[in-house]
């Protein structure tokens, strides 16, 4: 095992900022309840809200409009139980719900859940570049579309949708609007008001913060229906003791990537760029997945034929690279990567690619370091897969 470690799975999760840690840390000595009336309480109740306002800040939303969950799968799930209920009670039959099919899986598995309760569940269509085709939501909506969920931004491949026109059409058929913005938010600009959502995800550990905190921006006035039953934390909408440090730790992060976010997509994006052109110079016969111009500046995903993204993944992480073969929820699964099937790569060029997801902490060097290990391991593999052949 080689002692330099480079990581490059950003997308999967991010270092704590030392800021973001030693702002956590000092919280530890606020230990009340941030329900509780007394001082101690009204204390670390403020600290909640100060939290709020940066992340509200963030996404160009009001601070009334975030409530604070457990991360970004139990928001989606919100959205999405609450969907059930407006279902259930709909009249006229509004009981269509639309997506895409190349959603996190907690999306795609709350959408088939709904399937199986009776819903009707349209998966849209995706181009080769992995942007939704609008001929085909625009010809899915209608009278019967109660909700419609496209991410922002993907998480393998990081191609960005045009989710203000896509929530412009949702919104004339009547329907309601969410995106799950975890892998966008505190990566490229977000305006909650001006992309027209009623709903919006986003995850603390995506932004340099801590796990097991995200939150839900909701509109108002937009319907939302508690996952959680319990107290009267989050306006009744989200019961359990507040996680003080999370929170705050989320907040602190929020402001940061606010702070930083120009200078973020101008550095990581060289950085992605140097990567990109040295893979193109240095491997024939390699393919970059995913939009040329809409796309994240830190999200680079490539298909090598030839070899199987595993074994890649696997001599990378002796050399001390650390890489993923697409999204750490899906990790374990011998199937190819749902998007990039979506997308129409097929199972060798989906079997055989590795995302690349950069960030802060990421130097030249780094990249330089993988241009030169990469392309040995890619020719071993290549030689052997021939050889078996």
């Amino acid at each position: 095992m080689s002692k330099r470690r480079v990581y490059i799975d950003y997308n999967a999760t991010t270092p704590l900022n030392a800021e973001v840690k030693a702002a956590m840390i000092a919280d530890f000595e606020v230990f009340g309840n941030a329900s509780s009336m007394h001082g101690s309480g009204r204390a670390a109740h403020a600290r909640v809200e100060e939290a709020r306002l940066a992340v509200g800040t963030l996404l160009g939303a009001p601070p009334g409009g975030i409530v604070f969950t457990s991360g970004g799968s139990e928001a989606n799930n919100m959205v999405f139980q609450t969907m059930r209920r407006l279902g259930a009670d709909a009249k006229g039959g509004r009981n269509e719900i639309i997506t895409t099919g190349i959603e996190h899986p907690c999306v795609l598995n709350s959408a088939k859940y709904l399937e199986d309760l009776g819903f009707t569940v349209i998966f849209l269509p995706v181009d080769e570049y992995g942007k939704i085709k609008l001929d085909a939501l625009k010809a899915a909506l209608g009278g019967r579309t109660l909700f419609a969920s496209v991410m922002a931004a993907n998480n393998e491949t990081g191609t960005v949708q045009d989710i203000k026109e896509i929530s412009r059409l949702v919104k004339e058929a009547g329907g309601l609007m969410h995106t799950d913005a975890v892998q966008a938010a505190g990566k490229i600009p977000i305006n909650a008001a001006d992309l027209g959502v009623d709903y919006l995800t986003m995850s603390a550990h995506k932004i340099y913060g801590p796990k097991g905190v995200g939150a839900l921006y909701v509109r108002k006035g937009a319907p939302l229906f508690p996952l959680i039953q319990g107290g009267h934390q989050e306006d009744g909408l989200r019961a359990g003791t507040y996680n003080n440090s999370g929170i705050l730790g989320f907040g602190k992060a929020a402001e940061l990537a606010l702070k930083n976010l120009g200078r973020y997509g101008e550095e990581i994006a060289g950085l992605r760029a140097r990567l990109r052109d040295g893979l193109l110079e240095r491997i024939p016969h390699i393919k970059i997945n995913g939009h040329l111009r809409d796309v994240l500046p830190n999200t680079l995903n490539v298909s090598f034929p030839g070899a199987e993204g595993e074994a890649i993944l696997l001599s990378l992480d002796i050399m001390g690279i650390e890489v993923s073969t697409g999204s750490a929820c899906a990790s374990g699964s011998l199937e190819p990567s749902h998007v990039l099937m979506a997308m129409g790569l097929g199972p060798e060029l989906a079997h055989g690619s590795i995302r690349f997801s950069l960030g802060w902490g990421i130097s030249a060097g780094d990249i330089d370091y993988v241009l030169e290990a990469l392309p040995p391991v890619i020719k071993r593999l290549r030689d052997m897969s021939t050889v078996s052949g």
